[in-house]
């Protein structure tokens, strides 16, 4: 078990802040020869560590959708640990991918999106039910149709067509989130914490992290980083595509561990298509795959909404199948 490196704060992970990147390659670069790490191209055991959307819009309180379960500290708690973990674990951990959920204005699940038929736009964690869009309670807005070159009607079908899917699913309603995780803004990006910790990986290690960009369609959510919520539009056009490296990525290592936000959501999510993925490829390729379950929260909106129950008892299904749900403080590589 590896030491922190020194310029590891813990308080830090609540915080935003500029990582001193010729600094902390320096220290890499020592922290290497000091403890005679190698390249990770050499590693005998293949692990991947895959971050689901640790971005300053999910995990810094007060950012858009602060993600912090139930106690209010969810994922800057997870990403204390989160840190700790890449460290202790620096020399057994061969590469490192992050999703980076990634958005604009005009999107399906943003306010701008809708109109009722006053023209005032949905608040944020309405959810928005086909009922809702056959009487005219939600309608598509009608001013955005230039920007995608279709008409207000075909604008209106399509949103129809995506609630009955998602309703034929089972899956969440189409729920209007706040405007979060905006491409060119800052909560877009990861927290400055745990890219600090996957930099020095990087340099350490020889092994460059991996970036995934996700959620950037406009007609389709993407919770999971392996697909979007629906496909296909009315017309059969794509909406978006699923991404066929995860199950491959699986394949190639031995071991992938999963950790981010929010459990309810993205991660929960992710490890369901991927699980879809390996039931349709090697069912065997389940027990390569861990979920550090103190690394991940669940949304919770005080009054409004609270996942928490949903998420357990995904991840409880997860474990059914065969997945490792393991403790970051007791899963020492």
């Amino acid at each position: 078990m590896l030491p922190y490196p020194e310029f590891y704060q813990p308080e830090s992970v609540s915080t935003v802040f500029q990582v001193d990147y010729a600094d902390r390659s320096t220290r890499a670069l020592a922290y290497r020869l000091k403890h005679a790490l190698l390249p990770a191209s050499t590693d005998r055991q293949k692990t991947w560590l895959l971050l689901i959307d640790v971005q300053n819009t999910f995990c810094i309180p007060g950012f858009e959708l602060y993600v912090g379960g139930r106690s209010g500290r969810g994922a800057v708690e997870d990403n204390r640990r989160l840190c700790e973990f890449i460290y202790r674990n620096l020399d057994s951990i061969t590469r490192i991918s992050a999703t980076l959920d990634t958005h604009s204005a005009m999107q399906i699940f943003h306010p701008l999106f809708f109109v009722d038929p006053d023209g005032n736009h949905p608040v944020a964690y309405t959810d928005i039910h086909v009922k809702d869009l056959q009487s005219g309670a939600w309608k598509f807005n009608a001013e955005l149709a230039p920007q995608f070159g279709i008409t207000p009607e075909y604008g209106q079908e399509m949103m129809l067509l995506y609630a009955e899917s998602l309703d034929k699913k089972g899956k969440y309603a189409l729920t209007i989130w706040p405007y979060h995780a905006m491409l060119g803004g800052i909560g877009h990006s990861l927290v400055s914490a745990v890219e600090e910790a996957l930099f020095f990986h990087a340099i350490a290690r020889l092994s460059q992290t991996e970036f995934e960009i996700k959620g950037d369609k406009p007609f389709t959510e993407n919770y999971s980083a392996i697909g979007p919520e629906v496909l296909l539009g009315p017309r059969g056009e794509t909406l978006g595509v699923r991404n066929p490296q995860f199950i491959e990525k699986l394949k190639a290592c031995d071991r992938v561990i999963i950790a981010g936000q929010a459990k309810s959501h993205c991660v929960v999510w992710t490890v369901s298509d991927l699980l879809d993925d390996i039931h349709a490829t090697d069912p065997s390729l389940t027990r390569k795959v861990y979920l550090l379950e103190d690394c991940t929260s669940p949304v919770v909106v005080p009054g409004v909404v609270d996942h928490t129950e949903a998420a357990d008892a995904a991840f409880a299904k997860f474990a059914a199948a065969g997945i490792h749900v393991v403790k970051s403080t007791e899963f020492d590589l």
